[in-house]
């Protein structure tokens, strides 16, 4: 669907390239819906009376900011809006929930594995423990949005999967006294594997977010998790604030070492008192 509005007129000394982002820039905003082709380069380069260099510089700019997204001999369509990853303990299903939507899981396999190196330094237990292997994709509103996988120690919940894959691994541990009560987890950025982008319906990119989790109840480990996100939905959001102080500021060098001459000084003396 093509805007009735005539473009912008770009602002003195901007660059041509800029009154073209603006002007799709506008029409995702008012009149695009997500999955919608955008107007071919041609069509923008007659509108805007610009080189088509000078319309791929706009389209290259909104396909980086993921406003767009190319597909391989299709065209350039609206990307659907990105989702930021705050950190926090909670699970995709309260995280989807929260944001209006529908979460919906397709199990992979599930089943007792022994427990890899890995595995057994982050729950703190022995290489080859029996643990409980959960793999699944999760959707949001009927789209894939991250492949997970959760183990558990056998011997810590004995029937986790008696009853099936528990819609919620956090409830589940709660359900026997384990209340997930903090975490720790790393990102990193990362390639798809063949396997991972057909599961998550990749087209136009491979990058993908890849989070290793250990969830702990109290102060032991109850469940180490890894997820594989799709990178074209997800950008990560930390919130930062300013360092507080030391309280006690760091002696700098030289009162380091007076205060090691003192200390001897004492020593010293000391032993004179007593010797």
């Amino acid at each position: 669907m093509h805007a009735k509005q005539s473009p912008a007129a770009p602002a003195r000394g901007a660059h041509k390239y800029q009154a073209v982002r603006a002007y799709l820039v506008g029409l995702v905003e008012r009149e695009l819906h997500v999955g919608d082709a955008i107007p071919s380069e041609r069509a923008l380069c007659v509108r805007f009376g610009v080189s088509r260099m000078t319309v791929r510089q706009a389209v290259d700019a909104l396909v980086g900011e993921g406003v767009l997204v190319r597909e391989q001999g299709r065209g350039t369509f609206v990307a659907p809006r990105r989702m930021d990853f705050e950190m926090r303990l909670t699970t995709f299903g309260e995280e989807m929930r929260r944001r209006g939507m529908r979460p919906e899981t397709r199990v992979l396999g599930m089943g007792t594995v022994p427990a890899s190196a890995e595995a057994a330094d982050a729950l703190g237990t022995e290489p080859g423990a029996p643990l409980h292997h959960l793999r699944r994709v999760r959707y949001a509103d009927g789209s894939p949005m991250s492949i997970e996988q959760h183990w558990v120690a056998v011997d810590l919940v004995p029937g986790l999967l008696a009853a099936g894959p528990p819609p919620s691994m956090h409830d589940a541990l709660r359900a026997v006294g384990l209340d997930p009560s903090w975490g720790e987890e790393t990102l990193t950025a990362a390639e798809a594997t063949d396997e991972e982008a057909a599961l998550l319906d990749l087209r136009g990119t491979r990058a993908v977010l890849r989070a290793t989790r250990r969830t702990f109840s109290a102060q032991a480990p109850a469940m180490y998790s890894n997820a594989c996100y799709r990178g074209d939905r997800y950008s990560v959001w930390v919130p930062l604030s300013a360092p507080a102080p030391a309280l006690v500021p760091r002696l700098r060098e030289r009162d380091d070492e007076r205060v090691e001459q003192r200390e001897a000084v004492g020593a010293a003396l000391e032993d004179g008192r007593t010797g």
